[in-house]
């Protein structure tokens, strides 16, 4: 069984029985069940579960970092179609959490509301000055700025370091490589956490169903469906209009043409699994010159996270509003700068948002924890939000390649691009089939 189904069948099997224990009266406080097994043994695996998610913070940002820094190559080299590039994604990952948590504000408070055993269980700390959020991105201290948690230093000091290494050039290249393996080293810690979330789903969602009943079952259908509504109108909209107005395209085509990769992609929930499949459509079908795409694909799959800045955005209004805490002006701007940073550091690797989510609640005050209401749902919304980064890759390689004239018109214009390719080696096995068919009834 794969880990969304595990996921899907733990979040059912955990609603049913926080709903029996609820509706059933079981959770008398005092009581032998409310006592051992919901603040007890659920409370005990949510909490490990949600601690090691934290674990993973600070490692996995700093060495994701230098490892995407890096990749980027040679400063000097990197010109026009990098500039370009990380411009692009940078924007549009900025548009979509904006859009996303001005979807969110807007819809949310109208179909849910604070829950009153949250929101006295949690008080907020108050939020900083704009003026000290932007002051205190740069560390005064790195051993602090690390032992603290405070993430918009790290991830400062981690640019910086990528950036530095990268002009020392071939005296850094030892020291790259064990950053790399180090990040790979992080990735497959990633998959370890990410194995027990079934039993954390499980455990997190029968605790706080036991608690809130019904309530909150209604309240994560209105978190579902703002998100998915945000995934389409960034899908649809944003990109379909940036991809128009650079190029002047036909933006129905790239959705016909990049369907395989955004298939694969919402099969997988990985942007980096999906390189391959991007490069071919990006190139084969598009119409994109190799030279752009081979930078701007696995570039993107690198930093381009629209679907995970988008979910944060959501998430973060949701849990603020079930908490009741009042996040403000500055506290928004604080999750947009932390998401656009963020994703420069988010590994196209299944379940990573969720611990980049984690990073962007302790920086504007809400609690950790508050990611176990919303986590049952997580592993099928990331499939959606990893068809939206792939679709945003191709975007951005479309728009580059036009404006560097390295984008075959033509070839973008006719639908049947790329497919013709497949239909020759189909003939080919069909006659080698033949062959071979036609040699054993020979012998016979």
């Amino acid at each position: 069984m794969s880990l969304t189904a595990k996921v899907l069948w733990a979040m059912g099997l955990g609603v049913i029985l926080g709903l029996f224990i609820n509706l059933g009266g079981f959770n008398t406080e005092g009581g032998f069940v409310n006592e051992y097994i919901v603040g007890g043994l659920f409370y005990v695996i949510g909490k490990m579960f949600i601690t090691a998610l934290k674990m993973l913070v600070v490692p996995l940002v700093f060495f994701s970092l230098i490892s995407g820094v890096l990749g980027i190559g040679d400063i000097k080299k990197l010109g026009k179609v990098g500039i370009k590039s990380f411009g692009l994604y940078m924007l549009t990952t900025a548009i979509a959490i904006a859009v996303a948590i001005g979807l969110s504000t807007a819809v949310i408070p109208l179909f849910s509301s604070p829950s009153a055993q949250t929101t006295a269980a949690f008080t907020a700390k108050e939020a900083p000055a704009l003026s000290a959020v932007f002051i205190n991105i740069i560390p005064a201290n790195v051993v602090e700025a690390f032992a603290s948690g405070n993430m918009l230093q790290i991830i400062f000091f981690s640019i910086l370091l990528g950036i530095s290494l990268l002009m020392v050039g071939k005296k850094a290249e030892s020291l790259a490589e064990g950053v790399e393996v180090l990040n790979e080293a992080m990735m497959k810690m990633v998959t370890i956490v990410m194995a027990t979330a079934p039993v954390a789903v499980f455990a997190l969602l029968a605790k706080a169903v036991s608690e809130l009943g019904l309530d909150l079952l209604a309240q994560l259908a209105v978190y579902v469906v703002v998100l998915v509504a945000a995934l389409l109108l960034h899908l649809f909209g944003t990109l379909m209009l940036i991809l128009n107005f650079f190029t002047r395209l036909n933006p129905f085509i790239l959705l016909e043409k990049i369907r395989d990769a955004q298939v694969f992609a919402f099969s997988t929930s990985s942007s980096n699994a999906t390189i391959p499949v991007t490069l071919r459509s990006v190139t084969k079908r598009l119409g994109v010159d190799n030279s752009v795409a081979s930078f701007t694909v696995p570039f993107g799959a690198t930093i381009n996270m629209d679907g995970t800045a988008i979910m944060q955005g959501v998430a973060t209004v949701f849990i603020a509003h079930i908490y009741g805490v009042e996040l403000g002006v500055t506290g928004y701007l604080t999750v947009i700068l932390m998401s656009v940073l963020a994703s420069i550091g988010t590994a196209g690797v299944p379940g990573v948002g969720l611990i980049m989510l984690s990073m962007v609640f302790v920086q504007v005050g809400l609690p950790v924890e508050g990611i176990g209401l919303i986590l049952g749902v997580d592993r099928l919304l990331d499939m959606m939000r990893t068809a939206v980064n792939v679709t945003g890759d191709a975007v951005v390689s479309t728009v580059v390649a036009k404006s560097e004239e390295e984008l075959d018109i033509s070839l973008y214009q006719e639908r049947e691009a790329g497919l013709v390719e497949v239909l020759e080696i189909d003939e080919e096995i069909e006659e080698e089939f033949a062959e071979v068919v036609h040699s054993v009834e020979a012998k016979s």
